[in-house]
């Protein structure tokens, strides 16, 4: 990180007055005396609040802190309301670069000239973000419209070099807040670091995509344009160009007559789907990556692009939520207790009862209000808040899915207000747990094994006599230990007895060296040497 760069990032922070942010009692000396030093730059946001200064700093930083900004906005574990609020607002668009390089970039992925794969090249970029860039082209062979994603020209060394200079900021911040330890600065920075290069892998989005698109191939509710592997790169994505409405753009989905009601359920239903029927749910759908089919109004389709971060979930995890989000749905905090000890994620010696309590504190007021008006993302931002002051650990698949929850909620409730996500996803996940645990999921069990049962069943006999003679043979060598092990405490008792005798022996003799013939300590002595002798060759 240059100097220069440095200076730019400080005083940016202290120009939105982000410092201002930590009460002075908790600076060290040395800190106020570094900031009266810097006078010449001074807040200039002195009114504004706080979320929305940390916003605005972050827009003028650039792409690799807005989008640390919307990373931290799905964190309402750790930030306050209005602060996650404000950086929820964060848009990553950005100037594009020169069409020109992008063609250049292109052409070395690829190794020859541009128009040996397609035709109709568009520099003008279609759009622009932080990480990449897309431009629109033809496939030379059959025509089809394709848009070509390319990673922009030196993000890598901007990413490295902001992402350390933030490592540098959150040690501090770790040291100088005074809720430093709870926030766990160095901890976001290093879970935002994975996930921001794992961005500019662009085959690792391609897979993802061909993923997506074959868990949902046929529905009507979910879209995933087709990527072309052959001609995607580490630094370049081709796939289908698609045509719809931006899911944001709500007057545009009114004059097309779009269903709003069932568009915002079948948000849930898609969510759901990914979550507990495929484990495998796209983790960025904020609604710059989500636009509605033109196509059957009445019953919309969503169509899903920039795949680059997906969560994946493991059948303890799916089970653990399931019941979780059933339990709240029946107000059974015991159970919910229950699940959280149960699972291993809070210390076994938890009080369960304690537990109970402070889960029916934070949820019960909730409760209270109208289903249609809670907020499902809440509920499970206070779930793990909750947990995490029994010392529950942080759950890397939940944290993805937490952010992914609150952007499908915030969806839903844009499109339609009047969604109410529990009556929508409760008969979903009841229906889904019926079908992990009843008699269908054994019978499917059973069904998926039986090829594999039948492949082993000719060898069965000489499993079982395998079994057994490993059995005998583990009884005879058990037998045999446990005589060792008697022989070898009868050699230790015998040893143990002659060094006993021999030290008796000894104090005898010397007892009877004023008092008896020469004679008899020395063959007392000799006796003792002799037992000594006979003890260590025991």
């Amino acid at each position: 990180m240059s100097s220069l760069r440095l200076y730019k990032v400080l005083k940016t922070l202290l120009n939105h007055g982000l410092d201002a942010l930590v009460p002075r009692r908790f600076w060290p000396w040395y800190m106020r005396l570094w900031r009266l030093s810097l006078f010449w730059i001074p807040n200039k946001h002195k009114r504004t609040p706080r979320g929305e200064r940390l916003r605005l700093a972050m827009e003028a930083l650039g792409p690799v802190y807005i989008k640390f900004g919307q990373m931290l906005s799905t964190r309402r574990d750790l930030l306050p309301d209005d602060v996650a609020l404000e950086l929820t607002k964060l848009q990553d668009k950005v100037p594009p670069f020169d069409g020109a390089l992008a063609r250049r970039s292109i052409e070395r992925s690829l190794g020859g000239p541009l128009e040996q794969w397609f035709s109709d090249f568009d520099e003008k970029p279609l759009a622009s973000a932080s990480i990449a860039q897309v431009h629109t082209a033809r496939l030379k062979d059959s025509g089809v419209e394709v848009v070509l994603k390319v990673i922009r020209p030196g993000i890598a060394k901007i990413m490295e070099a902001d992402v350390r200079l933030m490592s540098t900021f959150a040690a501090i911040a770790a040291k100088v807040l005074p809720d430093g330890r709870r926030l766990k600065p160095k901890e976001v920075v290093r879970e935002y670091q994975k996930t921001l290069f794992d961005e500019l892998d662009l085959l690792r989005e391609a897979a993802n995509a061909i993923q997506l698109r074959r868990n949902f191939e046929g529905s009507d509710s979910l879209y995933v344009p087709e990527v072309y592997p052959d001609l995607c790169r580490k630094r370049l994505l081709v796939m289908e160009r698609i045509y719809g409405i931006p899911v944001a753009d709500i007057d545009s989905l009114r004059a097309n007559g779009t269903n709003l009601e069932r568009l915002a359920e079948k948000g849930v239903e898609v969510f759901f789907t990914q979550v507990f029927r495929d484990s495998f749910f796209h983790a960025d759908m904020h609604p710059g990556n989500i636009f509605v089919s033109y196509d059957n109004p009445e019953n919309p389709k969503y169509i899903g692009i920039d795949c680059g971060i997906v969560g994946t979930l493991a059948k303890e995890d799916k089970r653990y939520l399931a019941e979780n989000f059933v339990a709240f749905f029946n107000r059974d905090y015991r159970k919910v207790a229950e699940l959280h000890v149960d699972s291993g994620w809070v210390p076994f010696d938890t009080s369960v009862d304690e537990f109970e309590v402070a889960i029916r504190t934070v949820c019960e007021p909730i409760f209270e209000k109208p289903l249609a008006e809670i907020s499902f993302g809440q509920v499970l931002v206070n779930l793990f808040n909750t947990a995490r002051r029994f010392n529950m650990e942080v759950q890397p698949q939940l944290v993805l899915l937490q952010k992914t929850l609150l952007y499908i909620e915030g969806l839903g409730r844009q499109l339609y207000p009047q969604l109410d996500l529990w009556k929508t996803a409760k008969p979903f996940l009841e229906d889904w747990l019926k079908e992990q645990m009843g008699p269908k999921a054994m019978l499917r069990h059973i069904k998926a094994n039986l090829p594999f049962w039948g492949e082993k069943l000719p060898e069965l006999p000489d499993l079982i006599y395998d079994n057994l003679r490993l059995a005998r043979d583990w009884q005879q060598r058990q037998l045999l230990r446990d005589q060792q092990q008697q022989k070898d405490a009868e050699r230790r008792n015998q040893r143990l007895g002659l060094q006993i005798l021999g030290a008796s022996l000894l104090v005898s003799g010397a007892v009877l060296l004023d008092k008896a013939p020469l004679w008899l300590p020395a063959l007392a002595g000799g006796c003792a040497l002799l037992a000594w002798i006979k003890a260590l060759r025991k």
